[in-house]
């Protein structure tokens, strides 16, 4: 049975850096993508960063993070990790991790395994 567990994550001020961990058990995720959504209050569950094999690792963010958030793995750990900087108000959410991700032409990015989910609160 496949488990992602969140850990890191909390509470930190506007402009401060935040990292959140992913460690997955159950089957390895080496040469599958893996990735973080986030969900703020009344909003939808949206893509925030994914790392995908191809060769080569390969980084997709979205633009909300790009130059701010960083994603990458420790294969020999099966974890993911996500190192959050300039983290402004809007940052807050819940982030989940993901993995063995798919982007889709019309569904865009989606999951076929996802963690708990962790909080992310940043005061302003």
């Amino acid at each position: 049975q496949v488990q992602l567990v969140e850990s890191g994550g909390g509470l930190v001020q506007a402009g401060g850096s935040l990292s959140v961990s992913c460690a997955a058990s159950g089957r390895t995720f080496s040469r599958n993508a893996m990735g973080w959504f986030r969900q703020a209050p009344g909003k939808e569950r949206e893509f925030v960063a994914a790392i995908i094999w191809s060769g080569g690792e390969t980084y997709y963010y979205a633009d909300s993070v790009k130059g701010r958030f960083t994603i990458s793995r420790d294969n020999a750990k099966n974890t993911v990790y996500l190192q959050m900087n300039s983290l402004k108000a809007e940052d807050t959410a819940v982030y989940y991790c993901a993995a063995d991700l798919r982007r889709g032409f019309q569904t865009g990015w989606t999951s076929r395994y996802w963690g708990q989910g962790i909080q992310v609160t940043v005061s302003s």
